[in-house]
């Protein structure tokens, strides 16, 4: 029901669509090559109309009237200037071409670009494939059966320039990396009655049955048997146990740890939240659902590497059972932490998971959480902050975030962020306060990776969901960091 459209590279000739969209920067006549004579003199006559100037985002149409055609309704989409056109630019066009298709109710769209530097090149042909498909992902679960339903089922590209090997070559890694969006999106846009640990569990398990990984579970025994405190107390105010869920994929490569904050709901516990968006933190599993759409699109690339993927799964409620402000845990690493604040919870889980995932000494290891408040004011919603030692691990997370069109942004990783952090009864507290609140928690879960450099921290919490504004009218998960992510996996064993 929330499926996304497929894609299709295509000859100019042979597209049959409902629609044919022609790209055009403002100043320039569409590009016509190729296409049946009929199609061709009908975006002419559009673009010689008065008062066309193909300005960004303008959008002119008619239809053809040879109905013996393949395609009988032609639209011209301006493109703005061509100096100023760049990556993010063109995504975010992209993106409101596809909402403007959707909206008309049209099954089958024929998509034309003109030759341009982000149009050129295996890296370009990828990031436009994924980005068309990605923006036709609507949420549609819970709705009625006999609900209107736009769906747009097909997306043919014809390739700018002469060259079609690229944009072919570029499809299969646009439908991976799309479908383990989706995934993940289709995951966080789930509502906390229904995804709870248990059921995140479930979801965790028939991946690793298609995917052929293997799968290990720490139930609430389990979790006591090893000492993960921290778990358990923030487990414990729900009726749904907490558990650690890991996934093992691959066999040969670099090892990666993949680990990811899932809060199924988020109350704040005792430490109650604020009624206004309370309903948004059902998206406080997003750090989860990320890396369960990294491990699908890996395994679907069949990328040489060993991944484990660890989930922290628990629900924050203030039930009986809860953890307080004031309570000291000792968690699965040794170290003490004192509770100020029961809605500071995120860090608490990570705790111990990271330092279990740390423990099987990984050659590299990322951990995605929607951890702070502090990160999306700093921020906004385009971005996430990323927060490492190790100067090589940022730039290559970097550079992938540049060529997947991901904002990303490298925060102070500093020793005196740790100061707050230290606890006035026990060896830490999981709060510091308002001030560099982003920095001081990332420093906090520094201290549950041991000696380990080559870790990092990024904080989703902005990008991980949309409010449907902004420019797209697709609201809720948005699958960010899965392709920047897989992006950097690809790197690490260059073909």
């Amino acid at each position: 029901m929330n499926e996304m459209a497929d894609l299709a590279i295509t000859a100019p000739a042979t597209a049959r669509a409902d629609l044919l969209l022609l790209g055009v920067f403002e100043g320039e006549l569409p590009v016509v090559d190729g296409l049946p004579a009929a199609l061709a003199e009908s975006a002419q006559r559009l673009a010689e109309r008065p008062g066309w100037k193909a300005r960004k985002g303008r959008c002119i149409e008619t239809s053809v009237g040879e109905q013996y055609l393949a395609i009988t309704t032609v639209a011209l989409r301006g493109l703005g200037k061509r100096d100023e056109l760049d990556r993010f630019k063109l995504d975010r066009w992209l993106k409101s071409a596809i909402d403007a298709t959707l909206a008309c109710g049209l099954g089958r769209l024929a998509l034309r670009l003109p030759d341009h530097e982000t149009t050129q090149g295996l890296e370009s042909a990828e990031r436009v494939l994924r980005q068309l498909r990605a923006a036709t992902y609507r949420f549609r679960s819970f709705l009625a059966a006999d609900e209107p339903e736009t769906h747009l089922s097909l997306i043919q590209l014809l390739p700018p320039g002469d060259d079609p090997r690229a944009w072919r070559q570029a499809l299969g890694t646009a439908r991976a990396i799309t479908d383990g969006m989706e995934f993940c999106r289709t995951l966080g846009n789930t509502p906390g009655n229904i995804a709870q640990p248990e059921w995140m569990e479930q979801q965790a398990r028939e991946l690793a049955e298609l995917t052929g990984a293997t799968l290990t579970v720490l139930d609430a025994e389990e979790l006591e048997k090893r000492g993960m405190n921290g778990m358990l107390a923030v487990g414990n105010g729900s009726k749904y146990p907490p558990r650690i869920v890991r996934i093992d994929l691959g066999t040969t490569g670099p090892s990666v740890a993949l680990v990811g904050k899932g809060i199924t709901f988020d109350t704040g516990g005792i430490s109650l939240k604020p009624s206004a968006a309370m309903e948004e933190m059902k998206f406080d599993k997003c750090g989860a659902t990320t890396v369960l759409g990294i491990v699908r699109a890996v395994a679907d690339l069949k990328l040489p590497i060993r991944l484990r993927a660890y989930l922290a799964l628990a629900e924050n409620m203030p039930g009986g059972s809860a953890y307080r402000p004031g309570d000291i845990l000792r968690c699965y690493n040794g170290k003490s932490v004192e509770i100020i604040n029961t809605d500071a919870e995120g860090r608490i889980v990570l705790a111990d998971t990271l330092a279990w995932a740390v423990e099987e000494k990984p050659d590299w290891l990322l951990e995605f959480s929607t951890l702070t408040g502090a990160c999306v004011i700093a921020l906004g919603p385009l971005a996430a902050g990323i927060f490492t030692p190790n100067d090589q691990l940022a730039d290559g997370l970097l550079a992938a975030a540049e060529r997947s069109g991901e904002r990303l942004w490298r925060l102070p990783y500093w020793p005196e962020h740790l100061e707050p952090m230290r606890g006035n009864y026990a060896e830490l507290k999981n709060s510091g306060g308002r001030w560099g609140a982003a920095c001081t928690a990332a420093a906090f879960l520094g201290q549950f990776v041991d000696s380990h450099e080559r870790w990092a921290h990024i904080d989703i919490a902005g990008p991980c969901a949309a409010d449907g504004k902004g420019g797209s009218g697709a609201r809720g998960a948005t699958g960010y960091s899965v392709p920047f992510t897989v992006d950097w996996l690809r790197t690490l064993n260059p073909e």
